[in-house]
C-alpha cells in the first residue's frame, strides 16, 4: 500500500465512507416504509414498490446482505484510514490513537447519524432506488447470507427464541382505530367519524340504539275503524307493528304504502291490515348492531322487535337507526331541535328524560356513561335512587343537572346548561 499515491487512498476512503452511508441508510429506510402505503403503490404498478416488497418479504437475506456489505466496507475504511495517518504522521501509538478517534468520528457522522437521519425521514425516496442495487446484490450474497443464517438459526434455537415470519402484519381493531385518528388530516371529518363509527357497531347492542316501548307507534286491529283509519294517516313510519288490545300482542308488521295500494276508496280497515301484514320479526335485546345488520341482510327485512329474555317488548329497531350510528342523522329535523330536547334561548338545554344518552352525547357533545342505563331518566335514577321532586338540582358525570317536571314515577324533563360553556370553565 506504501506505493498507492496518498490522494488515491484519500478517494478510495471517501468512496468506502459513501458506501457505508449508502448501507446505513438503505437499512434503515426499508425498515422506515410504511407497509400499507407500500403495498398499495406495488398494487397500483409502481416498480420500485414492487422491487421493495420483494426484498421485505425476504428480510433475513435482505438484512444479511446489507449487513455483509456495511462490514466489509467498514473494515476497508478502518484499516485505510489508519494507512493514512500512519503515512502522515508516521507509525506510533499516537498515530494509532488519532486514526481511530478520526475514523470513528467520520463513520459516525457521515455514514450512520446522518445517513439514518435522512433514510428515516425520506423513507421511499431512499428505499425504491436502492432496491435497484440491493436485490441483484441479496443475489450476489446469497451463500454467503445462508452460511450465516445457518448459525444464527443454531443460536436462536440454543437460547429457545423463535423469529417471526415474513408473514404480513395483521391490526386489531383498536390499532385499526387509531391508525384512523392519526391519519385524520388526510380524510375528511365526515368520513373519519364514519369510519370510528363502524369499530364502535362491534360493542353496541341493539338495546343501545332501538325505540324505546314507550315510544313504539303501532295499529291496535281491536280499535275501530275509524280509529285505525286516523293512526293510519297520522303516522310517521312507514311500517308499523299490528298488534289486539295492547302492545305485547303483536301479531304483524305493515307497510302503510301496501295498506293503501288494497284500500278502495280510503275503506281501510283491520281486515285490510290482517292481508297484507306480514310476520313479526324478533331479535334479543342482547344482540351486537353489527350482527343485526347482516342478520337484517339475511332475513331481507328491514324492522325488528326486541325483546328481552323473558319474550317480554321492550323495544323496535329499523336498519335506519343503525344507518344513523353509521352516516349520524340525516332526517329532515332542524339541527337546533330535536323530538327529545330543545334549545332555549339562554344556550341551556330542555331534555326529554327518555332521551338516549348515545345521542345526547352524539348530538350535544356531553359525555355521560353508556356502559350502564340508556337513557337520561335512568342515570338520574340510577344516581339518586328515588324519584326526584321537580327543581331538584344535581351533578351528574361532571354536568349539573336541574329537574324540571316528572310524571308517573319517572322524569320528564331536565334541563341542562351548554355544553360549550362546561368545557370552557374546565
Amino acid at each position: 500500500m506504501t506505493d498507492i499515491p496518498l490522494r488515491t487512498l484519500l478517494i478510495i476512503f471517501v468512496v468506502l465512507v459513501v458506501f457505508s452511508a449508502f448501507f446505513s441508510s438503505s437499512e434503515t429506510s426499508m425498515m422506515a416504509l410504511n407497509r400499507y402505503r407500500l403495498r398499495h403503490l406495488a398494487k397500483t404498478g409502481n416498480r420500485g414498490a414492487r422491487r421493495t416488497v420483494y426484498l421485505l418479504e425476504r428480510t433475513d437475506r435482505l438484512l444479511g446482505s446489507i449487513l455483509l456489505g456495511n462490514n466489509l466496507v467498514n473494515t476497508a475504511a478502518a484499516a485505510l484510514g489508519t494507512a493514512i495517518v500512519f503515512r502522515l504522521l508516521g507509525e506510533s501509538e499516537l498515530s494509532l490513537t488519532i486514526a481511530t478517534l478520526t475514523v470513528t468520528a467520520i463513520f459516525l457522522v457521515f455514514s450512520e447519524i446522518t445517513p439514518k437521519i435522512i433514510g428515516a425521514s425520506f423513507p421511499e425516496k431512499i428505499a425504491f432506488p436502492a432496491s435497484m442495487v440491493l436485490k441483484p446484490l441479496m443475489t450476489l450474497t446469497h451463500p454467503i447470507v445462508v452460511v450465516a443464517n445457518l448459525f444464527v438459526n443454531g443460536l436462536l434455537f440454543v437460547f429457545k427464541l423463535k423469529p417471526a415470519g415474513a408473514q404480513a402484519q395483521t391490526l386489531s381493531s383498536e390499532e385499526l382505530r387509531t391508525l384512523v385518528l392519526e391519519g385524520g388530516h388526510f380524510l375528511p371529518q365526515k368520513h373519519q367519524t364514519m369510519l370510528l363509527n363502524l369499530f364502535d357497531l362491534e360493542s353496541i347492542t341493539v338495546e343501545d340504539v332501538m325505540t324505546p316501548r314507550s315510544k313504539i307507534e303501532g295499529l291496535d286491529l281491536d280499535a275501530t275503524t275509524e280509529e285505525i283509519r286516523r293512526e293510519i294517516s297520522s303516522a310517521n313510519h312507514t311500517r308499523l307493528p299490528v298488534y289486539r288490545g295492547r302492545l305485547d300482542e303483536l301479531i304483524g308488521v305493515v307497510h302503510i304504502r301496501k295498506v293503501l295500494n288494497r284500500s278502495d276508496r280510503n275503506e281501510i280497515d283491520a281486515q285490510i291490515i290482517s292481508e297484507v301484514m306480514k310476520e313479526p320479526y324478533f331479535v334479543p335485546i342482547d344482540t351486537g348492531l353489527l350482527d343485526q345488520l347482516q342478520n337484517f341482510q339475511d332475513q331481507q327485512d328491514r324492522m325488528a322487535l326486541v325483546v328481552d329474555e323473558y319474550g317480554e317488548l321492550m323495544g323496535l329497531l329499523t336498519i335506519e337507526d343503525i344507518l344513523e350510528e353509521i352516516i349520524g342523522e340525516f332526517t329532515t329535523q332542524s339541527p337546533f331541535q330535536s323530538a327529545d330536547w330543545k334549545r332555549l334561548e339562554d344556550g341551556s338545554v330542555v331534555v326529554d328524560g327518555a332521551a338516549s344518552l348515545r345521542d345526547l352525547n352524539r348530538q350535544l357533545g356531553y359525555e355521560f356513561p353508556v356502559d350502564g342505563p340508556k337513557t337520561l331518566n335512568g342515570l338520574i335514577l340510577e344516581h339518586l335512587q328515588e324519584i326526584p321532586e321537580p327543581g331538584t338540582s344535581l351533578k351528574l358525570a361532571g354536568f349539573p343537572v336541574e329537574i324540571l317536571q316528572t310524571q308517573h314515577r319517572s322524569i320528564k324533563s331536565v334541563r341542562l346548561p351548554p355544553f360549550e360553556k362546561i368545557k370552557e370553565s374546565n
